[in-house]
């Protein structure tokens, strides 16, 4: 299922809402401890937990170039909000007797070229999350990765109208 994206007063809202069968300390532990992170995305690197502290990015494209991101909203095993370059990148847990509810929001000022391959990329992503999760590694999955960006390019240009 698509994010669903809308126009909202700071620029556009992309909010992904994934039910899981797993406890919110254990999605929180996926989220936020590095050995964990990087089975998911291994661009990641949490420096310092907390409000005001920063996430690494590793461009992983061979220049060596790192970008700091600072986090912006934090409470334990319930929201972890940092910077995404010009935006802003909001994780929140929702425990329930199934497991909890993760929403990804992403809060994109400007929509570009390049947003379909970030939404795609998150929606992606969440899946190989999800599959760590539940026990299974699973690789990025470029052919997934590309059904998805093409759904995604349509709902940006809707959004743009």
């Amino acid at each position: 299922m698509l994010a669903v994206l809308k126009k909202i007063e700071s620029g556009y809202l992309a909010r992904y809402d994934r039910p899981l069968k797993h406890p919110v300390e254990k999605l929180w532990a996926a989220l936020t401890e590095n050995d964990k992170l990087a089975n998911w995305f291994p661009n990641l690197q949490v420096q310092e937990l907390r409000e005001g502290g920063t996430i690494k990015f590793d461009m992983k494209d061979g220049s060596g170039t790192f970008i700091d991101m600072k986090i912006l909203d934090y409470e334990l095993h319930s929201v972890l909000e940092f910077t995404w370059g010009n935006d802003r990148v909001r994780f929140e847990l929702y425990p329930n007797p199934d497991g909890c509810l993760l929403v990804l929001k992403e809060f994109i000022s400007t929509l570009t070229d390049h947003t379909p391959k970030d939404l795609s990329g998150w929606h992606v992503t969440l899946d190989v999350l999800s599959a760590l999760l539940d026990g299974r590694q699973m690789e990025f999955p470029k052919g997934e990765w590309e059904k998805w960006h093409e759904n995604y390019i349509i709902a940006v240009k809707q959004l743009k109208k």
